[in-house]
Order: C-alpha cells, then sequence, then structure tokens
C-alpha cells in the first residue's frame, strides 16, 4: 500500500470507512488489557521465586564482618551490598548509600532535601524566587511528577540518539543561576531506549554550571537491562569524568534492583562524591535509623556478585526479547513504508518509544481505549503532560502475556491508521 499523505481524497475516505468496520470488530471483542506501565511479567517474578528462600529462620544473617542484619546500625547499607550497588553501577563502594526500595524515593527524598535545607550549605530552594529543572523529552513521568510537585518550572530538552540536547543544556546550565538540575535516564532512556554517548557524558562533565548548587540527577535505572547481551550498550562512567573535570560534586547516580528482583521489593542506591554524601547523610541521620539490611543481605547472598545479577538478567532477557521483537515485527509489517509514524528498537530498557503524525497520539490513545487497550496517556512523557507535537506513545510490551501483546499491538496499529486518515482527511476538506 502507497503511503497515506499520497493518496486522494475519495481513496481515503474508501480507506477510512474499511478501517472503521475494522476497528468496530475490534472493539467487539471486548477486550481488557493493560500496556500503561513497564512492569514486570508474571513469568518473569515467577523465575526468580527461589529469591525468597535465600534467608529463613535458620540462616546465618550476619555481615563477613560479624554485623547482625536483624539490628541496628550501617546507616549507609550493609558493606556487601555497597559493593554490589557499586558494581552494577560501575563506581567505587566509598561512593554509594545503600537505601530502601526504590529510587524514586531517594529522587524525591533528594529534590526535598535541597527544597528544605539546600545543597551543602547553598540557599534552600524554596527560598528562591524561582528553581528550573531541564527535561530532556520524552522522558520519564514520575521524574517530571517530583518536580511539579514542588513546584519547580520544567524546560524541555529534545533528546537525540546520542543523549539530550548538549547545546541546549550547556546554555541554560552555564548562564541561567535559576537551572538547579537536570534529570537524566543515561543508558537505555525511557521511553526511546538510547544510551548517551561517549561526548555526552563528558560534556555533561565539562559542564560550567551557574548554579554552584546545580546538579545532574543520573538515573541509570537499566544499567543492566539488556535485551540482546552481544549487543548490551556501555555508558561511560559520569562520577570519573566529573572528577577529571574538576566537578566531582555535580551528580547524583541513582539505581535499584526493581526489575531485577521483586518490583517493590528490591534494593536501591545513590552514588556520588563525599561531600554530597557526607551532607546526606547529616539528614539521614534524622529521618532513619537504617534501611533493611536483612533485605540487603538477601540481595548480597542470592546474586553473590555482579557477575551473578548479570546472569539473572539473561533470564529477563529471554522471556522480555521476543515481546519486543512481536511488536517491533507488526510495526514495521502494518506501518513500515506508510508514513504514519515512526519508533525506535531499543537492544535493552523497557519501552518501544512511537511517534505519530503531528496531532495524532491523544486520539490514538482514546481509541485504544474505547476498544479495551490501556496505553500510557499521551503526554505523559512530557512535562505538565503537555507534548507540544501530540506525537508521542510510549509502548511498554513487558507485562502482557504473547497473546494479549498480539491483541494489544493488533489494535494499536489499526487506531494508528484510522487517526492519521482521519487528520489527512481534516487537511483535505
Amino acid at each position: 500500500m502507497k503511503a497515506y499523505k499520497e493518496m486522494g481524497r475519495e481513496e481515503l475516505l474508501a480507506l477510512k470507512e474499511e478501517l472503521e468496520s475494522q476497528y468496530a470488530a475490534a472493539k467487539a471483542k471486548g477486550l481488557k488489557l493493560d500496556m500503561s506501565r513497564g512492569k514486570a511479567a508474571s513469568a518473569q517474578l515467577d523465575m526468580e521465586m527461589d529469591f525468597l528462600d535465600t534467608i529463613n529462620s535458620s540462616s546465618d544473617v550476619n555481615t563477613e564482618a560479624g554485623v547482625d542484619c536483624r539490628n541496628y546500625g550501617l546507616l549507609d547499607g550493609i558493606p556487601e551490598a555497597k559493593k554490589l550497588m557499586a558494581d552494577m553501577m560501575g563506581v567505587l563502594e566509598s561512593q554509594v548509600i545503600v537505601c530502601g526500595n526504590a529510587s524514586l524515593s531517594i529522587m524525591y527524598d533528594t529534590v526535598a532535601r535541597s527544597m528544605i535545607f539546600g545543597v551543602m550549605g547553598s540557599t534552600p530552594w524554596c527560598k528562591l524566587d524561582k528553581v528550573k529543572f531541564l527535561c530532556p523529552v520524552p522522558g520519564y513521568d514520575r521524574h517530571f511528577a517530583i518536580t511539579e510537585h514542588f513546584g519547580i518550572e520544567m524546560i524541555n530538552i529534545p533528546m537525540t540518539e546520542q543523549g539530550p540536547d548538549m547545546d541546549l543544556v550547556e546554555q541554560y546550565v552555564n548562564n541561567d543561576p535559576a537551572v538547579k538540575g537536570i534529570w537524566c535516564v543515561p543508558k537505555y532512556s525511557n521511553p526511546q531506549g538510547y544510551t548517551y554517548s561517549d561526548e555526552t557524558v563528558r560534556r555533561f562533565a565539562a559542564l560550567k554550571p551557574a548554579a554552584s548548587d546545580f546538579r545532574i540527577f543520573w538515573d541509570n535505572a537499566y544499567t543492566i537491562h539488556f535485551i540482546y547481551e552481544e549487543k548490551d550498550e556501555e555508558l561511560l562512567e559520569i562520577l570519573t569524568e566529573c572528577e577529571k573535570a574538576g566537578n566531582p560534586d555535580m551528580v547524583y547516580e541513582f539505581c535499584s534492583t526493581s526489575k531485577v528482583t521483586f518490583p517493590g521489593g528490591g534494593i536501591s542506591a545513590i552514588a556520588s562524591s563525599e561531600g554530597n554524601l557526607n551532607f546526606i547523610k547529616s539528614a539521614m541521620t534524622i529521618q532513619t535509623i537504617g534501611y533493611d539490611k536483612l533485605n540487603q543481605l538477601r540481595h548480597v547472598r542470592y546474586f553473590k556478585d555482579i557477575k551473578g545479577m548479570k546472569e539473572h538478567m539473561k533470564k529477563h532477557a529471554a522471556i522480555v526479547r521476543p515481546k519486543f521483537e512481536a511488536v517491533l515485527d507488526v510495526l514495521e509489517k502494518e506501518l513500515g513504508g506508510l508514513g504514519l509514524g515512526t519508533w525506535t528498537k531499543p537492544v535493552g530498557g523497557y519501552f518501544i518509544s512511537f511517534e505519530t503524525m503531528e496531532g495524532c497520539a491523544k486520539a490514538v490513545v482514546e481509541k485504544c481505549k474505547e476498544a479495551g487497550v490501556v496505553l500510557t496517556g499521551a503526554g505523559a512523557t512530557y512535562p505538565y503532560k503537555k507534548d507540544p507535537r501530540d506525537s508521542n506513545i510510549r509502548l511498554a510490551p513487558t507485562f502482557p502475556s504473547s497473546e494479549e501483546l498480539s491483541l494489544a499491538t493488533d489494535l494499536f496499529v489499526l487506531c494508528v491508521k484510522l487517526v492519521s486518515a482521519e487528520k489527512l482527511l481534516e487537511s483535505k476538506a
């Protein structure tokens, strides 16, 4: 079939009628499917049930140094867990604090601490007239929700395959003292699946912020989440690069095992400079006496080291890889050459990013919902849920079963075709 834009009005009208008939038949199936979040599938959770057997009532629950993990102590995490999470991020054990079950909580706390107490002696952000954050787009909706929650102004920074538009990043950071941070998902970015290039990482490290309390929020959520082990992409380690560039305090790096073991039952960590960590721990001593050391110990005993972690991730990849391939095959087969959209082909992470024709994303998501398939809301990948082109849709293939995924993807491409035909007919009225 030729590209829709090449069709005349009569051709489009006939096509629209045919697509509407197919859509009515799809609605009649009464589907109830959810592709709205990047959740682990039941098969992924089932294959790691033995994780729960790692520690039981007869287990030795002391660290290698003899600390009883059932009791208070070790505010910044047991040494073995610090080593495991450091190796996961590619940083030093001394640069790590191990926290609770979610890196999102650490990010929230880090912004909240900056708002209330400032950053390493700087003026608390809440006392400033204006606080701004740079937001690479499309990006992670929960990042944007945090900054919006605190009333921080968010500025869109376009993403490229190499990472954020660094010319814009440098322009804002180096010249505007109100710019206090930037959100980054540097490896297998959410939702596009891009990994920042070495040049991008080095340009981040070489920033010359107008604000001394500017920080890069480096959410390395998918650092070991490859889909194809042989294509796993390398990310330059930013803490080292910042030290080389004379900016040792500029980065907060976050990670967790939320999609490695059990979502909600993992461990998380923050890595940063000694100065940042000391400032963070000064507040942590008031906030908590310590996090769940038994869970930290369970992770160490289960994986043993980073090699064990990566072996475990091969099992995850074997489950999610066919799902990504199935979605991408349908997109190429049904939409390839029609000029109705573009999409990413990630080799890691949890999402596929789809760009419709301008002005079509909301309508596509709504039509899918009407027919029983819930997608991530259009606009969710932009600050304030406002996609200026109304074109980005985040597809999350991991959670549905293979059968459900097939039904959902077929409906999605049908809705893309129908909405696109309607949009083109408007321009030919």
